[in-house]
């Protein structure tokens, strides 16, 4: 009897184990599918940006010397670059959809290595072919290995899929993880922001720490408001949970803020520091949100997350050897400083020179008008004296207004 049923048992498990089985390949392949279209999405969306603000930028250096400050409004080369940023944002939102966020982030180093071509195909200055190989070296091994690193990224990026309903939405929100991790960025970001305020801590990494800060939750909430809607278009409506709403105002006032600091920085140092800095800062803080929030590496192993490290670094390697051949701007200066013309007296108190640093200004030799600056700093008063004959033992100051008689 008991030889009798092996057989059938083994008839009846067989095509349960076969099912469970086939079932995993499909799911991989649909996930890999799902990672594969989003990170072209975000591919194409950051090489149409690029494309785009270099249309713009071409339209504005065209337009330099026009009497019409908005002129660039009729030409045709600034509208195409404005549709085409549209088109290149809508590619990088719709792609936070499919792939998990710690591999679309990464991926925005495609706009920086499309920067970098574009300026080299469209450099306008004649180079001999050893000056121009050792005048951008540098870029071609940059984008060389962000190349490198952005396959990376792509084959060993995270594969984690979720549906982004607004029951899935709301419980991550509501994980101690999560929650932890908020507590901790609140607590560094006002930190950040007392010491940039109040301390006057306008340091480059300040600045776009807080940027960074500001913008892991900003694509936290991209994420959400776009798996949304493509789970909406799918057939579920998610658009009437409130959590739709919360994330969609959080990633708007986010996305002002983070805007507000970047104009900030781009004021006080060289867009090439911005765009490196700001990349390394802004993909670490990233990841790390999206690990903690969508739980992007639950279930991967060691390896896998260590090439997606490694491809990490050499990203970041690359993008910083591309910002690193920028030129950097010297500013003008629009005065002659006086006390550096012979025989020309401080008229300052306490050695500080009559011409002003430049900071706002661009009027010659003139004093910066500010009420709240020390005394030490406003300028001297010159005494008119007037000269009187017989006067002994008086030291004479050095500008006097001489008066004589009709006498003499």
């Amino acid at each position: 009897m008991e030889g009798g049923n092996n057989p059938n048992l083994q008839l009846q498990q067989l095509p349960l184990a076969t099912a469970a089985v086939s079932v995993q390949p499909h799911t991989d392949s649909f996930s890999y599918k799902e990672n594969l279209i989003g990170a072209l999405l975000a591919i194409f969306g950051h090489l149409v940006i690029s494309i785009a603000l270099n249309l713009q930028k071409y339209s504005h250096i065209r337009l330099a010397g026009s009497k019409d400050p908005r002129a660039y409004f009729k030409t045709k080369t600034w509208w195409c670059g404005l549709l085409l940023l549209v088109l290149g944002e809508l590619g990088v939102f719709s792609s936070y959809a499919f792939a998990p966020l710690s591999l679309i982030v990464p991926l925005s180093a495609v706009s920086v290595i499309a920067s970098a071509i574009i300026g080299i195909i469209f450099i306008k200055e004649k180079w001999k072919p050893k000056d121009f190989l050792r005048r951008y070296a540098l870029s071609f091994v940059g984008c060389g290995l962000a190349i490198i690193g952005t396959y990376l990224l792509v084959t060993f990026g995270p594969n984690s899929h979720e549906k982004m309903t607004g029951e899935n939405i709301t419980r991550h929100l509501v994980s101690w993880p999560f929650l932890l991790y908020m507590l901790v960025e609140i607590i560094i970001f006002c930190l950040l922001l007392y010491f940039y305020k109040e301390k006057n801590a306008n340091y480059i990494v300040v600045i776009l720490l807080l940027v960074a800060l500001l913008g892991s939750m900003t694509v936290v909430t991209v994420k959400a408001v776009a798996g949304m809607i493509v789970v909406s278009i799918q057939g579920n409506l998610q658009l009437d949970y409130p959590i739709f709403y919360i994330m969609l105002v959080c990633m708007i006032a986010t996305a002002i803020f983070q805007a507000t600091f970047l104009a900030q920085a781009s004021q006080l140092y060289d867009s090439s520091q911005i765009a490196s800095i700001g990349y390394i800062l802004s993909t670490t803080v990233a990841i790390t949100a999206g690990a903690t929030f969508y739980l992007d590496f639950t279930g991967e192993d060691v390896l896998h997350i260590c090439m997606f490290a490694l491809g990490c670094l050499i990203a970041f390697l690359g993008v910083f050897l591309i910002t690193r051949n920028r030129k950097k701007c010297v500013p003008f200066e629009p005065y002659i400083s006086m006390d550096a013309m012979p025989g020309m007296q401080n008229m300052h108190d306490k050695g500080i020179a009559v011409q002003p640093d430049l900071k706002a200004s661009f009027s010659y030799g003139a004093l910066e008008n500010n009420d709240n600056m020390p005394e030490i700093y406003t300028p001297a008063t010159l005494p008119i004296v007037q000269e009187q004959h017989g006067s002994k033992g008086v030291s004479a100051p050095p500008y006097r207004v001489l008066e004589h008689s009709k006498k003499e």
